[in-house]
C-alpha cells in the first residue's frame, strides 16, 4: 500500500479548541505523516488551551482569529504568506449555534439564533477559501467538516443541521469555482463523536447509542478515523475528488430502516 507522505506540505487548522477536538484527531494524522501545521484560536482565554494542545507537535504557528471576523481569517493568510510564501491545504472545523437554539422545538428558533448558526457554522467557509486561494499557487485542498443532519432530522440538533446543509452547498460552489486554479474542496460527514461541543447537544449519547445498533459496522467511528480520512482528502491520493462530501459513519447513512 502506497504510504501518504505529506513532507514538506504546509496547511492551517481553524477549529482546534482541546484534545477532544475532531480538528485536532485530523491535525496528529496529517503531522504524523509529515505536514507542517498552523493553528488558528479564538481569542485570548482559549490560547492557553489551544497551546496545550498543539504542544506534542513542537511549536507550531499559532494566530488569532475569530472565522466570523472577515478581517482576523485575512490576517491569518497575511501571516501565512509572510511566513511560508504559499499553503497546501486547509481544515475548516468551525461550527457554533446558541445554546437555547439546541434542542426543544425548532420552530422557536431564534431570528438571531438562525444568523449566528449560518454565520459561524456555514459562511465562514466562504472567506476561508477565498482568502486561502491565493496562496495555493500549486492547487491544494480544503476541507470542511459537515453531519447527516444536513439531509435529515436530528432532534435536537436544530439550527445546525439547516446551517450544514448550507455548508453542503458551499462545497460544491467553491469546488466548482476554484476547480480551474487545481483547488479542491470537500466535506468529511462524520458519524456522531464525542467532543465537549457535542455533549451540549439534547439527545447526544441516544444518537451515538442508534449509530451503533444501526450502521452496518455495528459501532461508532473514531476520531482518528477521521483523521485519516482528512489525510486521504488532503494527499495526493484523492487529487481526482472535489466537491464530495465523504461520509465517515460506518455506513449509517446507507440504511433506510
Amino acid at each position: 500500500m502506497r504510504a501518504i507522505d505529506l513532507t514538506g506540505k504546509r496547511g492551517v487548522i481553524f477549529g482546534v479548541a482541546n484534545q477532544r477536538s475532531i480538528a485536532w484527531a485530523i491535525s496528529e494524522a496529517l503531522a504524523a505523516a509529515g505536514a507542517e501545521l498552523a493553528f488558528t484560536y479564538l481569542n485570548e482565554r482559549l490560547k492557553e488551551s489551544v497551546e496545550k494542545t498543539v504542544a506534542p507537535l513542537g511549536a507550531p504557528r499559532l494566530l488569532e482569529c475569530d472565522a466570523t471576523d472577515d478581517a482576523q481569517v485575512a490576517s491569518v493568510y497575511d501571516n501565512l504568506k509572510a511566513s511560508w510564501g504559499s499553503l497546501d491545504f486547509v481544515i475548516h472545523s468551525v461550527a457554533y449555534a446558541e445554546k437555547d437554539d439546541l434542542g426543544g422545538a425548532f420552530s422557536a428558533t431564534t431570528r438571531q439564533g438562525f444568523r449566528v448558526a449560518l454565520e459561524a457554522s456555514a459562511y465562514s467557509l466562504i472567506p476561508v477559501v477565498r482568502h486561502a486561494a491565493p496562496l495555493m499557487t500549486a492547487g491544494g485542498s480544503i476541507v470542511t467538516m459537515t453531519f447527516e443532519a444536513s439531509e435529515r432530522v436530528f432532534p435536537g440538533y436544530n439550527v445546525m443541521g439547516t446551517a450544514k446543509a448550507a455548508l453542503e452547498n458551499e462545497v460544491r460552489q467553491l469546488a466548482n469555482e476554484f476547480g480551474p486554479s487545481n483547488i479542491r474542496v470537500n466535506a468529511i460527514s462524520a458519524g456522531p463523536l464525542a467532543t465537549l461541543a457535542a455533549r451540549s447537544i439534547p439527545g447526544f449519547n441516544d444518537m451515538r447509542h442508534a449509530f451503533a445498533e444501526r450502521a452496518p459496522l455495528r459501532r461508532n467511528i473514531t476520531h482518528a478515523e477521521v483523521g485519516g480520512a482528512a489525510l486521504f482528502l488532503c494527499s495526493d491520493l484523492s487529487t481526482g475528488i472535489t466537491g464530495a462530501v465523504l461520509p465517515v459513519d460506518a455506513g449509517y447513512s446507507i440504511m433506510g430502516i
